[in-house]
């Protein structure tokens, strides 16, 4: 492709009747912009991911991340730079490429900026849940997960935060057992039904408590109506 390019505006030189000088000066200028593309400074490659996200091109953003880390790979703003893409993709909703972002940050980071990184990755899975009956097991999952943070980290600045969405996935679990339970009884199956209401029974809740979201968005129930 580069060679093509060459030959292309050489022989558009030759056309123009232009010298050897300026044919070398337009080569130059070619070669130029694509040396552009790579061996640039760290704090270059920083400032162009910011630019890139102020102006929403995420993708151009994610590719100058990784020349950043090829080129850069102990310098503190590549960490810098995961935390800025995590959150960058979770404001477009694009929660899995989010979790990657923070994983990699996890894997070099350690107290209260890892904190951080576990607290966004809890808020990554918590607003990915969109239907509590489709996605059961992500509800099932990150209910561990903050449980879990808000144990290890109570007086994390994050943790009531945490505990916000551990009483809104606890009622999500709630309304879900209690649809399964009312499937059970309509076909007769009351047994089943009873499995369902006694896992209720753990939950400081009730029915009457809570107010169920039409969209199904776990973050849109309503807490003690």
């Amino acid at each position: 492709m580069h060679k093509r390019l060459l030959l292309t505006i050489l022989s558009l030189f030759l056309m123009a009747g232009c010298g050897a000088t300026s044919i070398q000066n337009g080569i130059d200028a070619i070669r130029g912009k694509e040396e552009k593309q790579y061996n640039k400074s760290a704090q270059k490659w920083y400032d162009e991911i910011c630019q890139d996200l102020a102006r929403g091109e995420l993708e151009s953003a994610d590719k100058k991340y990784l020349s950043l880390r090829s080129e850069h790979m102990n310098s503190a703003l590549v960490p810098m730079s995961m935390i800025l893409l995590a959150e960058a993709h979770m404001a477009e909703q694009e929660y899995l490429l989010a979790n990657y972002y923070l994983d990699e940050y996890l894997k070099i980071s350690r107290g209260a900026k890892a904190d951080y990184a576990n607290f966004l990755k809890i808020k990554s899975s918590f607003l990915g849940i969109k239907d509590i009956n489709k996605d059961q097991k992500l509800v099932m999952d990150t209910l561990f997960k903050a449980r879990n943070f808000y144990t290890l980290h109570r007086n994390s600045q994050y943790a009531p935060l945490v505990q916000s969405m551990i009483v809104r996935l606890e009622m999500a679990q709630y309304v879900l057992n209690d649809s399964i339970a009312s499937l059970y009884d309509r076909i007769g199956k009351s047994e089943a039904s009873k499995i369902y209401r006694e896992k209720n029974k753990k939950f400081i809740y009730t029915k009457e408590q809570i107010e169920s979201p039409k969209s199904g968005f776990v973050s849109k129930i309503i807490p003690f109506k």
